[in-house]
């Protein structure tokens, strides 16, 4: 087991605006006027799920009309548009209807009947959209408003899709009223970089992806977009979900349903523990964000659950259950990801630390990263990241480090090592605290060369003989010598540059 401390400046760990998003949330928290937070994301969201499914309707029903498609197909016909994934919205509910409507004061419940008209077209959407815009406390002037200014979205040039665009602003708008609701907001959205981070670390490339806690749905999301960057098939994933508070449960349906991605989140939202939905679902990738130290989770009425393998979790505190409950799911090769608050590190309360103990004396768990503060809107206490391997041996465990690629490839791979990152003012380190060997698979100096260009850097390098002096950008090997070196207590590899940790998980996570 690993453990990793990822240390810098957590005001600039989440993704930055991607464009004009800022400026939309802006006007659109205007309109907010006195609204709690929490009430209006559900008002902005809705729409934004609205226009979305109009605008896929619209392009399909052009296509439909325009294209020789035309004589062998009706544009009119519902079945057509499921063919093709796509939602059938009836006439009322089209997008062009409600800015017809915007301006006047029945705007609320023409929404309204918009929603209704598409559950009922749409059975997968049956029970899930918002339907509550015709009510006395929301100003229909300011809705209207709201109306126009979703209906900006989406416009411009052609290879600006309006899916693409509306999943950016559903994502931006979730982390902004994240932001907003502050701890509640926790409930439903976990900071995209931690996200980022475990799917990297996991590369769910195929099989089951399982979110027993998934809140809005943003690991399913980096998921398929990790796929799509690296040239995999979205069909090769199948993804199950499960949410227990029921708000939160219907913003993972339209988050991931916006996106055409196809899941399995139950019929209806039910708490993991004392209602599993996939009560015989083996994954062969587990990411989730479980609420931290929960108090009130019912342990009381499960002692003698068959998911306590490691010992049974105190009843004050569910971070060890929902631990078991990841490592119950998973597969024979299956790996898990997951954010605890690091008091589950060193806590031995109530048998945690003989639960840890067991877990390690198991060999499930493969690596510990440390993460910054305040990365969380729900919570300023420091968390980490756990990822847990059922099988280490033939599963996609972290048995070493792997570096480059192609002839440039070694790694650090002494069983039984311990190594310990940290971020310095400088860049980002790896203390070994164990001795241990690199052995190059291949000698010569465009080896050295190779391994320096995966890292962002042509360091002009003999060999492996790396000086001791930093090589920025890339990778630097302090005390290192020669075509093979064995490293003592305290060697650093050194890496400058926040970019090459994100090229090292990725590396990294290949076993």
């Amino acid at each position: 087991m690993r453990t990793m401390a990822i240390k810098g400046n957590s005001k600039t760990s989440n993704a930055s605006p991607l464009g004009f998003e800022t400026k939309l949330w802006q006007a659109a928290d205007k309109l907010r006027n006195n609204m709690d937070a929490a009430e209006y994301k559900h008002v902005v969201l809705g729409l934004i799920f609205l226009k979305y499914v109009s605008d896929a309707f619209e392009e399909f029903h052009a296509r439909l009309v325009s294209t020789e498609m035309a004589a062998e197909a009706d544009p009119e016909d519902p079945d057509e548009y499921r063919a093709e994934s796509i939602f059938w919205v009836p006439m009322e509910a089209r997008w062009s209807t409600l800015q017809a409507h915007a301006k006047r004061p029945e705007i609320g419940k023409t929404i309204d009947d918009a929603m209704v008209a598409i559950e009922r077209e749409n059975k997968s959407l049956k029970g899930i959209l918002p339907k509550d815009y015709a009510k006395p406390s929301l100003d229909k002037q300011r809705l209207g408003e709201l109306v126009d200014l979703v209906g900006t979205i989406g416009l411009g040039e052609k290879d600006h899709r309006s899916k693409d665009i509306l999943g950016r602003v559903y994502e931006y708008f979730l982390s902004q009223f994240a932001s907003a609701e502050g701890k509640r907001g926790g409930q439903f959205y976990t900071p995209r970089s931690v996200v980022s981070v475990l799917v990297e670390m996991l590369a769910p490339y195929k099989g089951r992806v399982f979110d027993p806690c998934c809140g809005s749905g943003g690991m399913f999301v980096q998921s398929e977009k990790f796929i799509e960057a690296h040239g995999g098939r979205i069909g090769d994933i199948s993804i199950y979900g499960q949410e227990s508070n029921n708000t939160t449960w219907k913003l993972a349906a339209m988050n991931l349903a916006l996106r055409g991605i196809e899941a399995n989140l139950g019929k209806e939202n039910a708490d993991s523990f004392h209602r599993d939905l996939h009560p015989d679902l083996k994954a062969d990738y587990i990411l989730a964000n479980p609420p931290f130290n929960s108090s009130d989770w019912g342990g009381e009425r499960l002692r003698e659950d068959k998911r306590w393998v490691y010992g049974l979790p105190p009843t004050g505190n569910a971070n060890f259950a929902w631990v078991q409950h990841f490592i119950f799911h998973l597969a024979p090769n299956g790996v898990a990801g997951f954010v605890l608050a690091n008091g589950s590190l060193s806590s031995n309360q109530s048998g945690e630390g003989e639960i840890r103990k067991n877990m390690v004396e198991a060999d499930v768990v493969d690596c510990i990263v440390t993460l910054p503060g305040q990365l969380f809107y729900s919570t300023q206490i420091p968390v980490s990241l756990w990822f847990v391997s059922r099988n280490k041996k033939t599963g996609k465990g972290w048995k070493g480090v792997r570096f480059g690629t192609g002839a440039g490839r070694s790694s650090l791979s002494t069983p039984g090592s311990s190594d310990s990152w940290r971020i310095g003012p400088t860049g980002i380190f790896l203390t070994t605290t164990w001795p241990g060997s690199l052995k190059p698979i291949t000698t010569g100096e465009g080896t050295g060369r190779e391994l320096m260009r995966t890292f962002r850097d042509s360091a002009r390098v003999p060999g492996w003989s790396l000086k001791s002096e930093r090589i920025f950008n890339g990778w630097g090997f302090r005390n290192f010598r020669g075509n093979s070196h064995t490293l003592s207590a305290g060697d650093i590899l050194e890496c400058i540059g926040i970019q090459g940790l994100k090229t090292f998980w990725s590396c990294m996570a290949r076993s």
